[in-house]
């Protein structure tokens, strides 16, 4: 397991990784202040070369920054190959993700992962 967080911070976003997929759990607030740890999970993330879960569920507030994190993630992991799942977000997630447009390039449940 590997993760990254920043001290003191109120947001985050850490790694799991298990033998099924790499989930990056995003929490608190996801803003531009994430910008290093964004990139180091998809360098990551791409470099498992496993299907990529991103849990949303502990995301208190998500600005554009964020949002375009997702996008990113989703986007890149899919034209490598993988399959990128968005995982029980929360309402504060869904209704941005809603607002954009972007519920089919977000859509469908997220597979079964032990972590």
């Amino acid at each position: 397991m590997a993760g990254w967080t920043r001290s003191g911070s109120v947001g985050g976003i850490t790694v799991t990784e298990t033998p099924e997929a790499t989930v990056a759990h995003l929490w608190g607030e996801i803003d531009d202040a994430l910008r290093q740890q964004a990139g180091t999970v998809l360098a990551r993330a791409l470099d498992r070369n496993l299907p990529i879960v991103l849990d949303t569920g502990r995301v208190e507030f998500i600005d554009s920054a964020g949002i375009a994190f997702l996008i990113q993630l989703c986007t890149i992991g899919r034209e490598e190959g993988l399959t990128v799942t968005l995982q029980d977000p929360p309402p504060v997630v869904s209704e941005v993700i809603e607002i954009l447009g972007l519920t089919e390039m977000f859509g469908g449940p997220a597979p079964a992962v032990s972590i």
